[in-house]
């Protein structure tokens, strides 16, 4: 066994013990009344260590669920974790806007019952002190959910201009201060190439006025946030991922996904917004067959977690939840061909 396999092993034992998926018996709860069947499927689009689908495996014994990651490490300790329970999962490595083509390949039809997005980081990665994801502990600046492929942190940071870096904090971390730290990376990097996150907390932490660095926690967090989801693609992803999630369910499937941040937020409202809404011309005197709405809210809005989940689970306390049910297939008029592919991995 190897270094790195031995440090894996470690930390899925300590992940087991620590790691609280956020509002798991309400995800469980909504997707229930879609896995009535002896052969329902579900899709765990952001499998990470493996705790939403273990829960749902074992409250459903009839149940598959086929849980996706772009993480190769997450794929083996959520592997070893979910062993016990054989042919019931298969893990798949890609990222989740291949939803489709998974649902296409392990579903009914091309449907399956039921899909879960808990977006964001994984408490894998940020635990992960080397995977760079965390400004609290000195880590090479690489932010890769896929370490093996695409483009680091580092790269980023030490290749992007002055005006792609200030879109970058301003769009994916909402950083006013966006221009002034892209400014300071890029004098910092004329002296010498950024390697650490140490480095790039301390140019946040430069480039702020002393009254902006009092409140708010660790003043590098929106940055972090930004370079990360640059790095990954992460709303481009999300934004194919969520129509292509809704063209896989079957008639009845359900789709929960929880937001841990505006942006995510705001496209998973968008695209269920579509679904939800007739869309029969004003002025017709009543409501045409093919264009009333094919989903149904199963929460009001955006859940947000109660004080009891808050007390249990930290990381909670930023999530928004919405859910819905699909009612029938989308109308001609709304598919969106380019969203939705339906051929297998």
């Amino acid at each position: 066994m190897n270094t790195h396999t031995a440090d894996a092993h470690a930390l899925n034992a300590e992940n087991n013990a620590l790691h609280l998926p956020v509002l798991l018996r309400t995800c469980i709860d909504l997707m229930a009344p879609a896995l009535h069947s002896e052969q329902s499927v579900v899709i765990d689009c952001t499998l990470g260590m493996g705790g939403h689908t273990e829960a749902i495996l074992t409250e459903f014994p009839s149940v598959t669920v086929v849980g996706i990651d772009r993480d190769p490490q997450a794929i083996e300790l959520a592997s070893q974790r979910l062993q016990r329970f054989g042919e019931r999962f298969q893990a798949v490595h890609t990222t989740y806007d291949d939803v489709d083509r998974v649902a296409a390949k392990y579903g009914h039809d091309g449907k399956v019952d039921a899909i879960l997005m808990d977006l964001g980081v994984s408490s894998l990665q940020l635990d992960a002190v080397e995977r760079g994801f965390s400004y609290a502990h000195e880590a090479p600046l690489d932010m890769r959910m896929n370490p093996t492929q695409g483009t680091s942190a580092k790269d980023l940071l030490n290749t992007a201009d002055t005006a792609e870096l200030t879109r970058i904090l301003r769009v994916y971390g909402e950083e006013k201060f966006a221009p002034k730290i892209a400014k300071e990376i890029v004098r910092r990097r004329e002296i010498k190439a950024l390697e650490t996150t140490t480095e790039l907390v301390d140019i946040v932490r430069d480039s702020l006025p002393a009254a902006a660095k009092r409140t708010g926690g660790n003043p590098a967090k929106r940055t972090f946030q930004a370079i990360r989801i640059a790095v990954n693609a992460e709303l481009s992803v999300l934004e194919q991922a969520v129509p292509r999630a809704i063209e896989s369910l079957r008639i009845g499937g359900r789709l929960v996904v929880e937001s841990y941040q505006s942006l995510e937020d705001r496209i998973v409202k968008d695209a269920f917004k579509q679904g939800l809404q007739a869309t029969t011309p004003a002025g017709l005197p009543m409501e045409l067959e093919d264009h009333k709405p094919f989903l149904k809210a199963i929460v009001r809005g955006a859940m947000k977690a109660d004080d009891d989940e808050l007390a249990r689970n930290s990381r909670a306390a930023s999530v928004r939840l919405r859910a819905v049910e699909r009612l029938r297939s989308t109308p001609d008029h709304l598919f969106n061909s380019e969203h939705y592919r339906g051929d297998t991995l």
